[in-house]
């Protein structure tokens, strides 16, 4: 048998063997890989309202952007404030797509940029493990943004120029930690939306991907995490990253502020080790791009967002 025809059905064979592991889960095991994947995604603490003491996953916390302020919404299975009505489909679409089960276009301070590339068996992990949740009656607060940011129809119009759904490819000259590593930082944990500057128009300026950026989430400065040596994180080991993401302390001893340090606590502590050091191996290939206005060593004086 030829090569690549072998390849092909070893490929074949192998996404079989593994859709068939999948359908052979228990609602138990599919629940507790979705919450694999909820803390792998952070926690998704954007949408708990910490400071004001809110249920957990149930919205309300403000998102401070150059456009206004945005409020996170309800993702817990309350069938009239969250999101318990939701099918497969609607979820996948929101994630995927960033489209409300009506068709209306989300707001990108939603991460569904990122989202995008999540896998299917990820997506319905994840939502079968938000169904799993105690629903939570609280309304969505109405964003306290001005037109036209406010308007729906200016999303759509955004994401006519700057969004377009793709799921992530592996890259078949790597090994299978540098993928898994991409897919975590590309997709799962959207490093990229606090981490990677935006344009004027408020899209992920890739040219300068993962290298910090100044007007993150409620305001925090996001670091600079490409390999550079003075600017990024180029000095640190794995082991340094991974100790990070874990216990939440850098290399000189100082600790996580702010979103990074929710992140740590409700989703990246949790995930496991393996995937870690795979996030710490893809980010140790991404292009080094120094970035003086956001120098590492002062990270101290400075709340860090998520990586």
């Amino acid at each position: 048998m030829p090569a690549g025809r072998a390849a092909v059905v070893f490929t074949a064979a192998a996404a079989l063997l593994s859709n068939s592991a999948i359908a052979a889960e228990t609602p138990d095991e599919l629940v507790a890989r979705g919450r694999a994947v909820l803390e792998a995604a952070g926690g998704c603490t954007c949408h708990t309202d910490f400071d004001d003491d809110g249920p957990p996953l149930a919205g309300g916390r403000p998102l401070s952007t150059p456009f206004g302020v945005y409020y996170s919404t309800n993702i817990t299975p309350d069938p009239e404030t969250g999101i318990g009505r939701w099918s497969d489909a609607d979820f996948a679409r929101a994630m995927r797509e960033g489209r409300a089960p009506d068709g209306s276009a989300y707001f990108p301070v939603f991460p569904y940029t990122s989202f995008t590339g999540m896998s299917d068996e990820d997506l319905r992990a994840l939502k079968a493990y938000l169904f799993s949740l105690a629903p939570v009656r609280r309304e969505n607060r109405p964003h306290d943004v001005w037109p036209p940011f406010s308007w729906r129809l200016s999303a759509r119009i955004w994401q006519w120029l700057h969004f377009e759904p793709a799921r992530f490819s592996p890259d078949p000259s790597q090994t299978a930690a540098w993928n898994r590593g991409a897919y975590l930082v590309h997709a799962v944990a959207h490093c990229g939306e606090c981490h990677t500057p935006r344009t004027l128009t408020g899209a992920i300026d890739r040219s300068r991907w993962l290298a910090g950026a100044s007007d993150g989430p409620e305001g925090e400065l996001a670091p600079n995490i490409t390999p550079h040596e003075t600017t990024g994180i180029g000095r640190w080991t794995a082991t340094d990253l991974v100790w990070y993401l874990q216990m939440g302390f850098d290399p000189d001893g100082d600790d996580a502020q702010g979103l990074m340090r929710e992140t740590i606590e409700h989703g990246f502590q949790h995930v496991p080790r393996t995937d870690l050091e795979a996030i710490a191996t893809y980010l140790a290939t991404v292009p080094p791009i120094e970035n003086r206005l956001l120098d590492h060593a002062d990270h101290a004086d400075h709340a860090d967002p998520e990586p």
